[in-house]
């Protein structure tokens, strides 16, 4: 379907950020976002491009009592040549039916969520940045809003597509990669069995934050959870997928618990890893076995991977105080590999073997 959406530019133009080596992490955002409203009865209608600009909601809406609301996470990337790529959209859409359907929220058709990506997107592409490591950070979000203290789900939800120039997650000086330290947190949970881990929701965020202030006490970047049951097998990291290399064997965790976000980076990894005769695991790890592979050297590397950090090194984890080194705290052989790869497809300086890049059809000097 040919989707059209007006347009009403903003009549304050924002000034652009002078040095792109200090965009940080959505500090930034751009002069348009997209917005459209669902109803029972009606479904999906009134798409529109506007003005960046604060939003009313009433105080009684269903989402700032029940949380019902969603999100996801992308980026677009401008070629050498000046053409717009977005990496697997058609992942992200997947995913976000799957958490749509959990939340109990309309589904959006992948072909429209896509179109109005592209609507938003091509109203501010001069605004994706160039310098490397940088992208335009895409954050489409759904939220229900209907007036009511019912615990049901809403009879009205909004779609927003905001957009932020970027540079690295977890920003370095020199806008390189870097290898972070990360704190085990053996006390609080992500996500249990029967939960919400799967799917890309707030409150998986929120629940999370009391542990990202105990890893900042040692002086860690983020955490890496345990499983809910045992606190014994390694999950995820607070913003991404974790893999850990060994000598012959990179494990990450299974998705079969329904505890683990299915990472469109992480379904990448392990794609482009078997096709360079890389053995990958999913399963079971324990932080007993990697802390023994760290001790031994058996545990080469330690990488996260997600749409915000692409693939984030680590060099340290940091276990109930005691720090284990991993890779000589440094960037491993094969996390840059795997950066270097992913980022260029991205990019179009690397070929996409993959067929995972998508154009979008417009082009900016």
């Amino acid at each position: 379907m040919d989707y059209k959406f007006p347009v009403t530019r903003t009549t304050h133009p924002k000034a652009r950020p002078e040095d792109e080596s200090k965009l940080g992490f959505a500090r930034y955002f751009t002069d348009h976002m997209f917005v459209m409203d669902w109803d029972e009865g009606l479904g999906w209608h009134d798409g529109r491009v506007v003005p960046h600009e604060p939003i009313l909601i009433e105080p009684a809406s269903c989402v700032l009592h029940y949380a019902q609301m969603m999100f996801e996470g992308m980026k677009a990337y401008r070629t050498p040549e000046g053409e717009i790529l977005l990496f697997r959209p058609d992942m992200n859409a997947k995913r976000m039916a799957r958490t749509c359907e959990r939340m109990c929220m309309p589904e959006l058709p992948e072909d429209l969520f896509l179109a109005a990506i592209k609507a938003v997107v091509t109203e501010d592409a001069d605004w994706i940045p160039t310098s490397p490591g940088t992208a335009l950070y895409i954050r489409p979000f759904m939220f229900g809003d209907e007036v009511s203290f019912s615990v049901l789900p809403a009879k009205h939800y909004r779609f927003l597509i905001i957009l932020s120039p970027t540079g690295s997650y977890y920003a370095a000086n020199d806008g390189g990669l870097h290898a972070t330290r990360i704190y085990v947190q053996d006390k609080y949970i992500r996500a249990a069995k029967g939960g919400t881990g799967y799917a890309k929701v707030g409150g998986n965020y929120g629940g999370g934050m009391r542990a990202s202030q105990d890893a900042m006490k040692y002086d860690c970047k983020d955490v890496l959870w345990l499983d809910a049951a045992e606190h014994k097998y390694v999950e995820e990291i607070g913003t991404s997928n974790a893999f850990f290399v060994f000598k012959d064997e990179v494990v990450t965790a299974p998705l079969d618990s329904g505890t683990i976000l299915p990472g469109i980076t992480r379904d990448s990894v392990i794609q482009l890893l078997r096709s360079w005769g890389v053995k990958v695991s999913e399963r079971k790890l324990s932080i007993d076995d990697v802390i023994e592979g760290s001790k031994t050297g058996d545990l080469k590397e330690i990488f996260a991977s997600g749409t915000a950090a692409v693939i984030s090194p680590i060099g340290t984890l940091n276990v109930q105080g005691t720090d284990y080194v991993v890779s000589g705290g440094k960037v491993g052989e094969l996390s840059q590999k795997l950066y270097d790869n992913l980022y260029g497809m991205q990019t179009g300086t690397v070929p996409d073997t993959m067929g995972w890049t998508y154009k979008l059809g417009l082009t900016v000097k």
